[in-house]
């Protein structure tokens, strides 16, 4: 706290931020109204509708997933600020639906064993550590979905869009500043609210040209936020801070 209370008040260091929502943390902690914002990129060479699809069989069969299953997928560590607590609540909400969640990270998932035994969730929710191959996932899945209760931007929403999946993303993280609801993705507005997010996995789910539309949009929109996007922005940046340093 100390450092940031030196370095982000300081006006001769300038700040870039990976969303609006890091921008406005900035502006309301440390009065920095002069934050840039850059997004994440997304490799686009590596995720794109095609390299998914080639592979969607294969990886569902991998995880051992039905042709019926409608696979929920969610990537990242720090399991209840992710909002897997909810998307659990979510499910119990829609046990009536073929739902199924693999859940990718490195956290501990024996807290979550009784929850999941007692809701009835049974086999419903697999659990698997992170991957190289992180295309694997995105290849099994059906939709991607990230609760999150806060999260500066969020980047497997952004890949999983570049891979053409539609996608449920939380107001509260950075990326979904990307989606406009309804057309390239839904919005979780409240992501504490299970009923909310069981409202929008139900219309998903139910909805096959939606999901189609979705998939399509969204990954259109990855394109605009390529890596090459987001070395253009910051050789921008990065130039303008020389600019103004050179005046001083």
């Amino acid at each position: 706290m100390f450092l940031e209370r030196r370095i982000y008040r300081n006006p001769r260091v300038r700040l870039a931020a990976v969303s609006q929502i890091v921008a406005n943390k900035l502006l309301n902690h440390f009065q920095r109204a002069d934050v840039a914002v850059i997004p994440n990129g997304v490799d686009t060479a590596r995720f794109f509708p095609a390299a998914r699809l080639a592979r969607s069989s294969r990886a569902r069969n991998s995880f051992g997933f039905e042709d019926t299953d409608f696979v929920l997928l969610l990537i990242g560590n720090d399991w209840k600020n992710k909002g897997l607590d909810q998307l659990l609540m979510a499910m119990v909400l829609l046990r009536g639906l073929p739902f199924r969640l693999l859940v990718v990270g490195n956290d501990d998932p024996r807290p979550y064993y009784s929850l999941i035994r007692e809701s009835g969730l049974g086999d419903r929710v697999g659990f698997q550590p992170t991957s190289p191959d992180v295309l694997s996932f995105y290849a099994a899945a059906d939709a991607y979905v990230g609760p999150s209760r806060e999260d500066a931007f969020g980047l497997p929403v952004l890949e999983a869009m570049a891979c053409g999946l539609p996608v449920i993303a939380s107001a509260r993280a950075g990326v979904s500043e990307m989606i406009e609801d309804g057309r390239n993705g839904l919005i979780l507005r409240q992501p504490e609210n299970p009923e909310e997010l069981a409202t929008l996995l139900r219309r998903l789910f139910q909805d096959r040209a939606l999901q189609q539309d979705l998939g399509e949009a969204a990954a259109l929109t990855a394109k605009e936020f390529s890596w090459e996007a987001n070395t253009a922005k910051t050789l921008d940046f990065l130039n303008e801070t020389a600019r103004i340093h050179s005046k001083c």
